[in-house]
């Protein structure tokens, strides 16, 4: 069974295209064409995670593409996928991989290096132009501005992202 904290959303199914089963896919990361050796896409199907092999995609855009899964092969089974999240394996990443997609670090343990543990980030909030971390902490909800410049490490194989908030901002 394939977890929570093993993979990370980069997009969402739109809707059927055509009639052989392919499906409209906006993406916010397009990882799965930089990286060659993961095969398949996970998507959130009522709460569980299942792999996808994909037959075929090509880009219709910047951040849409058309993907054919196997075993998907008419319009009726591509539309049972419409609205499904889309997620990536973070086992296919390399250390060296470049994260294009703030939603890498829903999992990951925030630490602050004045106050401590933060909490985990278990969602990304990007309905403004400021992009926030959706931290919980027990019963606590912090929202923290996704920024690259309070960020000091990413320990990708601990999923533990230190940064250093600037005073006041957890107030």
């Amino acid at each position: 069974m394939i977890k929570k904290e093993e993979v990370f959303k980069i997009g969402i199914i739109n809707k059927p295209h055509g009639v052989k089963g392919e499906v409209s896919f906006t993406f916010t990361d397009d990882i799965f064409d930089r990286v060659e050796n993961c095969d398949y896409l996970v998507l959130l199907l009522d709460g569980i995670l299942v792999p996808f092999f994909i037959e075929e995609y090509r880009f219709r855009s910047d951040n849409v593409a058309l993907v054919k899964f196997e075993g998907i092969d008419s319009t009726e089974k591509a539309r049972t996928l419409t609205n499904v999240e889309v997620y990536y394996p973070v086992k296919f990443m390399d250390d060296q991989e470049e994260i294009s997609s703030w939603n890498y670090f829903i999992g990951f343990r925030v630490e602050d290096i004045h106050h401590g543990c933060l909490g985990t980030v278990v969602d990304v909030d990007d309905a403004t132009m400021n992009v926030l971390f959706v931290i919980e902490n027990g019963d606590e909800e912090v929202l923290l501005p996704a920024h690259e410049e309070f960020i000091l490490d990413i320990d990708r194989k601990k999923k533990i992202l230190k940064v250093d908030i600037p005073d006041g901002l957890l107030d």
